[in-house]
């Protein structure tokens, strides 16, 4: 018998390979020690360009490095880059991230992504001819534009000087010098691995949507909106409406834009980097998770496509989630073998998130003993 374990994390709760681990623990208790000498179980950490990018392509072989860059605003923080051969993984939250704010302290107008900038200098410095961006977990909406600031670019308001870095200060950006750019950039392959296909501007754009999960008020939106308009216009607009230009406050923009970035969708692009569909050849199940399966699952998140990869070979997959509000009859959803909650077996969601772990095994041993049925 063949397992593949191959789960997303579950935001703020559980990272993918705690899941994976429990996950098997449950299982392995659930079975004979005849059985289990019989059974072979592969975790595979999986992400979608969001939280746990960086640990997944780490499971899969990746090596990290640690820099000191620029926090979200300023303060010095510790970050990590993955490198495999000369290819680059660059999580975005790992420098710029809401993780990396002082005390949480949510700064919507002056966060920066300045940060990421330098990590992108570190990994071509490692000799990258190829990063890939995962952008999910932003603290900022600037457009990428302290990123570009980072790299070599200045932008100058109307009399010359540097602007403030944040997103509110792009309202006084009037031109954008590339002189000192750092000249191996034209030479680097980027893409932006993501799922978000947000434009950068308008109802739907970086600000609009997301500037609110970053702590934005109305008034701050509206602020926002104007500055990353302003910098558009400076920059040039035909990247505006191109799919994903919204994602980590416009960052994509900056990559589109600047770094000549092609988008892929950021599923697709973990289960390229982690050979997922080589553990799927001769599986007899395949178990993957997130936190929240419900109607954004469908918008190409990671178990819709870990059961598109599994269906492909005949292989059926059980998910398990913290909660789940979409079921297998839903129009276009995966068809489940089966769903498993962690709110099914514990009505009490804070333990569901706080201490997730005996629950998840316990998951564990009702899969191991369906399965043997």
């Amino acid at each position: 018998m063949k397992i593949v374990i191959a789960p997303d994390s579950f935001k703020g709760s559980a990272t993918s390979s705690e899941i994976s681990e429990w996950l098997e623990s449950g299982i392995s208790s659930a079975i004979s020690q005849v059985e289990l000498l019989n059974c072979e179980i592969i975790k595979v950490a999986i992400a979608d360009g969001g939280e746990g990018s960086l640990d997944s392509v780490l499971s899969a072989g990746f090596t990290s490095h640690t820099f000191s860059v620029t926090g979200p605003v300023g303060n010095k923080v510790e970050a990590r880059i993955g490198i495999k051969g000369d290819t680059a993984l660059v999580e975005l939250a790992e420098a710029s991230g809401l993780s990396q704010l002082p005390e949480k302290k949510l700064s919507p107008l002056i966060a920066t992504s300045f940060g990421t900038g330098e990590l992108i200098l570190r990994a071509l410095d490692l000799g990258a001819k190829r990063v890939i961006l995962a952008v999910g977990g932003s603290a900022c909406t600037d457009a990428g534009a302290g990123a570009l600031q980072a790299l070599g670019g200045h932008l100058l308001d109307k009399d010359g000087n540097e602007i403030a870095l944040g997103g509110a200060a792009l309202a006084q950006c009037a031109t954008i010098d590339l002189t000192n750019l750092d000249s191996r950039l034209s030479n680097t392959e980027f893409i932006l691995a993501s799922d978000v296909d947000n434009p950068l501007l308008g109802p739907k754009g970086a600000a609009a949507i997301y500037a609110p999960q970053k702590g934005a008020n109305a008034n701050d939106v509206a602020l926002l909106e104007v500055a990353l308009m302003n910098f558009a216009d400076v920059a040039g607009t035909s990247h505006v409406t191109t799919a994903g230009s919204g994602a980590a406050g416009g960052f994509g923009f900056m990559a589109y834009t600047f770094l000549n970035a092609s988008h892929q969708s950021g599923i697709d692009t973990f289960i390229e980097l982690t050979q997922f569909e080589s553990h799927c050849i001769g599986a007899d199940l395949v178990i993957t998770g997130e936190g929240m399966y419900d109607s954004q699952s469908l918008s190409g998140k990671a178990p819709v496509g870990i059961y598109s990869v599994a269906a492909s070979h005949n292989v059926p997959v059980v998910l398990v989630c913290g909660q789940a509000k979409l079921n297998s009859s839903v129009e276009n959803a995966p068809k489940f073998r089966e769903i498993y909650s962690l709110t099914s077996f514990e009505s009490d969601i804070n333990k569901c998130i706080s201490n997730p772990r005996p629950i998840i095994e316990k998951i564990g041993q009702s899969i191991a003993q369906e399965l043997l049925k």
